[in-house]
C-alpha cells in the first residue's frame, strides 16, 4: 500500500489561559494531518506543540511536517518501522511532528487490518480514569478549582507548581484542606524548582499524601535525582527527562524515578512509546499516559494505546478538558464524567470535522 499525498492542517484550538511553570498558553498550537494511500482511504494524526517543554512550535511542525511529507511519497504505508526510521534520519528531534506522522501510519495499519487501533495492537478495553488539572494561580483560587473539580465527579486531581516552592507548598496544602483527605493528589513541577527548592517543597508536602511529583527539575540536574530519591517523601516520576527508550533505561538504571511519563509529542508516536513502555515494564516501573495540548483525536491514539499498554496505570487524559473552547473532532473518545470511552469503529475512530478544516491552514504534498 502506497502513499499518494499528504494534506497537512495548521490546527489551532482557542482555549482559556493555561499557565505552568514555564509559561501560559492560550491556543492549542496544533497541526493535523491526513496520510492518503493508493488503497482509497487516509489515516490522521494529530500533534501539539509546546514549545516551552519540548522546543518546537506550531511554525517548525508545519515546515518540516513539509519535509517529511516528501519523503514517504510512493512509499509503504504498512512499514511503520521503515517510515519513521526516514524521518528519524532526515532529522534528529522534531518527536512532536514525528508523532502526527507515526499516528497517522498506525490509523492506516488498523484500518488496513479492519480493526480497532486497540485490538490491532493486541490490547483490550478497561476502566481509563482521567486526573484533572490545576493551572498555576494564587493557593485560594487553585483551592476553589480543586473543589469545583471535586463536585463535578473528578476522583484524581493533577497541580501544576514550579514558581515558588514556598507558595507551592501553601497551594497544596490548601488544596488538600478544601478537598479532604480522600482526592488523590499528584503534582508537577515542569522542572521549575532547583535541587534545594525539591528537597524543601517535597518534604514539606509529605504530610498532604501527594501522590507523587512529576519533573520536580530541569534535567540537567538529572545527576542528581537519586539524591532527590533519599531525600523525598514523595514518589518521583520522570516527564522531561524521557523523551526515548535510551532515556528509560538511564533514568530507571541510575535509581532516578520511580514513575515515567509518557507523551507522544516527546516519544515522537506510538512506536517509541511502545519502547518506552516495555523497557520500564521490564524492570517494574509503572508508567502514565500524558500528554500536551491535544484534541480528541490524537487523545483517541493515546487512549488505544493505553488499551494496548498494561503497564500504564496512571492517566493524564484531560488535554482537550483544559479550556479548549472549540472541539474539533468528528467521533473518536468520550468523557463519561473523568473516565473515558471509545466505540469500536475501525483505525483511530476519529477525524476533524470538516467544518473546522475550512478555517484552518492548508497545504498538499
Amino acid at each position: 500500500m502506497f502513499i499518494t499525498h499528504i494534506d497537512v492542517y495548521r490546527f489551532s484550538i482557542p482555549m482559556e489561559p493555561f499557565t505552568i511553570a514555564t509559561g501560559t498558553m492560550d491556543h492549542a498550537q496544533n497541526v493535523f494531518i491526513r496520510v492518503h494511500t493508493d488503497a482509497g482511504f487516509y489515516g490522521v494524526g494529530e500533534c501539539s506543540a509546546f514549545p516551552m517543554i519540548v522546543g518546537e512550535t506550531q511554525d517548525t511542525c508545519l515546515v518540516m511536517a513539509k519535509d517529511f511529507a516528501r519523503l514517504w511519497i510512493g512509499k509503504d504505508a504498512l512499514d511503520i518501522s521503515a517510515r519513521m526510521q526516514q524521518l528519524h534520519a532526515a532529522a534528529a528531534g522534531n518527536t512532536t511532528i514525528k508523532s502526527a506522522f507515526d499516528i497517522a501510519l498506525h490509523d492506516i495499519a488498523a484500518k488496513n487490518a479492519g480493526l480497532p487501533l486497540y485490538q490491532f495492537l493486541g490490547g483490550e478495553k478497561r476502566v481509563v480514569e482521567s486526573d484533572i488539572t490545576i493551572g498555576i494561580d494564587s493557593p485560594p483560587t487553585m483551592a476553589m478549582k480543586a473543589l469545583y473539580f471535586k463536585a463535578s465527579g473528578a476522583n484524581i486531581l493533577k497541580v501544576k507548581l514550579g514558581k515558588n516552592a514556598a507558595a507551592d507548598v501553601e497551594r497544596v496544602k490548601q488544596i488538600r484542606e478544601a478537598v479532604g483527605h480522600e482526592m488523590r493528589i499528584r503534582i508537577d513541577a515542569n522542572q521549575g524548582w532547583s535541587f534545594d527548592d525539591a528537597v524543601f517543597a517535597l518534604q514539606a508536602m509529605g504530610e498532604y499524601n501527594v501522590e507523587f511529583c512529576e519533573q520536580p527539575m530541569r534535567t540537567w540536574h538529572d545527576d542528581r535525582l537519586p539524591e532527590l530519591m533519599q531525600l523525598s517523601p514523595v514518589k518521583i516520576m520522570a516527564d522531561e527527562s524521557v523523551y526515548n527508550h535510551h532515556d528509560a533505561r538511564k533514568q530507571i538504571n541510575s535509581g532516578s524515578c520511580h514513575y515515567i511519563n509518557i507523551k507522544m509529542a516527546k516519544s515522537g508516536g506510538l512506536l517509541e512509546a511502545k519502547a518506552i513502555h516495555d523497557e520500564a515494564a521490564s524492570k517494574g516501573i509503572a508508567c502514565m499516559m500524558g500528554g500536551m495540548l491535544e484534541s480528541r483525536i490524537a487523545l483517541s491514539a493515546k487512549l488505544h494505546f493505553v488499551y494496548a499498554s498494561p503497564n500504564i496505570k496512571f492517566y493524564d487524559m484531560d488535554t482537550c478538558m483544559l479550556g479548549h473552547l472549540v472541539d474539533p473532532c468528528v467521533g473518536g473518545v468520550t468523557y463519561d464524567g473523568y473516565k473515558l470511552n471509545i466505540d469500536d469503529a475501525i483505525g483511530i475512530g476519529a477525524d476533524a470535522d470538516e467544518g473546522f478544516l475550512k478555517g484552518c491552514g492548508h497545504f498538499r504534498v
